[in-house]
């Protein structure tokens, strides 16, 4: 069955197309539109300038001051007039006679001067000592360490038996009570330097008569020659209460 109406006639077969050109048609004119600007024609009077009519601007007329010049400095002092005056008094040269010895004088010979040789009196620790200082009764033992062991012994002996113990009961001291000693074995042997530390100065004062009372010893030596000796003894005891 052929349809009645052409395909040409149909309307709506370009009908995107219209619908595009129109839009962009209206765009158009909408942009057109909204940029479209107008401006009013008025007459402006901006007027002539009239050079007569400015006033003539006055220049004031200053006065310079003329400012005096400085006076002239005043003039340079004279000096006074120096008076020498003639020295009256003579001075007396002072002739300087040479020391040099006339070929006729005899020479005298000096006698050679001895110059005495000071020996300084060194200390040489008991730890270190080469020859320990000999306690009376050590002489027999054989070696350093033995004479020094011997000498310790000796002296502890000797101050146990010598120190008055009873002295810190005395004093009101309870407890254990330790003093330490230092003196020096020098060089004749003989005990010198006593110095004692202790909670109280009558122990000081006990320990330094015991130290003293110990006997001469033989005096240590270093490198053959007799030297000074310091030794440190601490003593140690408990006060019964």
């Amino acid at each position: 069955m052929e349809p009645k109406k052409s395909t040409q006639a149909d309307v709506s077969r370009n009908s995107s197309l219209y619908f595009a050109v129109g839009l962009a048609l209206m765009l158009a004119l909408t942009y057109m539109t909204i940029n479209y600007k107008s401006y009013e024609k008025q007459n402006i009077d901006i007027g002539q300038l009239d050079l007569d009519e400015l006033d003539e601007e006055e220049i004031p007329i200053t006065q310079q001051e003329l400012v005096p010049p400085p006076p002239p400095p005043p003039p340079p002092v004279v000096p006074e007039e120096i008076e020498i005056v003639e020295d009256e008094k003579e001075i007396e040269e002072t002739v300087i006679e040479s020391t040099e010895t006339d070929q006729e004088e005899e020479i005298v010979e000096v006698e050679e001067i001895e110059v005495e040789e000071v020996e300084e009196d060194i200390e040489v620790p008991f730890s270190v000592i080469e020859n320990v200082p000999i306690f009376p009764g050590c002489e027999k033992k054989k070696g350093n360490n033995a004479k020094k062991q011997c000498m310790s012994d000796k002296i502890s002996k000797f101050v146990n038996k010598k120190f008055n113990t009873d002295l810190a009961g005395d004093l009101g001291l309870t407890g254990r009570q330790r003093i330490n000693v230092i003196f020096k074995i020098d060089k004749t042997g003989n005990i010198v330097g006593i110095q004692a530390r202790a909670p109280h100065p009558g122990l000081e004062k006990e320990a330094k008569r015991v130290i003293g009372l110990l006997p001469k010893m033989q005096p240590g030596k270093q490198r053959g020659k007799a030297v000074t000796v310091p030794y440190s003894l601490p003593i140690l005891f408990q006060v019964q209460d």
